[in-house]
């Protein structure tokens, strides 16, 4: 992937940054020397079939395993030796939905805003425009457990930008939803990387996520088979559209077979 720049030429610095980065399963090897950098206002979408390492590379940056080798930063600090600091820019919107049900939406972000030690005050400001932003705002006062699931999905979007996070991690976060609430989660994520300047990692099966002109990575087998922006992609490989050129790329798997 081309090193990002600003306006006026100069390089821009990645809020994350993965380097040569390979994870083993007992003997065998889940990533292979994997490096990539996701950077401010862009949406990075990570495309790969069933199996590609998506997951294991997920649990890499929130530090839930740590890599056999090599090196992951989030802006400019590496986990493995900063811990939680390192985590601290850091938002995470996990494929399986991680709601307290019986709690209403105030409370499960109030919960998270005290566990991210903002104040009351400050906290209640963050969610009402985090909210309001997702078109949730009405439904602050009602139980998670009676939101279907593209609202929780909204909340959980929600609680990941309280606490102004400069990297937002997405593990298919439209996964089940309908094509309208799935296409106006896309538009505002989209739509927040620009105005926030926040870098964003989507992880996704649904090529219609991804914009022509949004970087792109392809893993399959462990390790990244393409990198660029989608459009640049498509038309290296001849295809004619993003679908065509994923099969091309990890050697014909058809739509259905990919997953995360």
């Amino acid at each position: 992937m081309q090193k990002a720049t600003s306006g006026d030429g100069h390089r821009r610095v990645p809020v994350l940054a993965v380097k040569n980065v390979s994870y083993w399963y007992g003997s065998k090897k889940a990533l292979k020397d994997v490096s990539f950098d996701v950077y401010p206002g862009r949406v990075t979408a990570l495309l790969g079939p069933n199996g590609a390492g998506k997951t294991t590379l997920f649990s890499l940056i929130t530090r839930l395993f740590d890599a056999s080798e090599g090196r992951i930063e989030i802006v400019g600090r590496s986990p493995s030796e900063w811990g939680s600091k390192a985590l601290a820019p850091l938002g995470v919107v996990f494929q399986q939905p991680t709601l307290d049900l019986d709690l209403t939406v105030k409370q499960n972000l109030r919960y998270f805003a005290a566990l991210r030690g903002l104040a009351r005050k400050d906290a209640d400001e963050r969610m009402h425009r985090a909210l309001a932003a997702l078109a949730m705002g009405e439904r602050i006062e009602e139980r998670v457990r009676s939101l279907n699931g593209g609202h929780r999905r909204r909340v959980e979007i929600a609680r990941a930008l309280l606490h102004g996070p400069q990297l937002l991690l997405l593990d298919e976060p439209t996964i089940g939803l309908d094509v309208p609430t799935r296409t106006a989660i896309v538009r505002h994520i989209h739509e927040l990387a620009r105005a926030d300047n926040i870098g964003v990692l989507w992880a996704t099966h649904l090529f219609d996520e991804v914009k022509d002109d949004d970087d792109l990575l392809v893993l399959d087998r462990g390790r990244i088979v393409a990198s660029g922006e989608a459009r640049d992609i498509v038309a290296e490989t001849g295809a004619r559209d993003l679908g065509g050129a994923f099969r091309l790329l990890i050697g014909g798997e058809t739509e259905e077979d990919v997953a995360a």
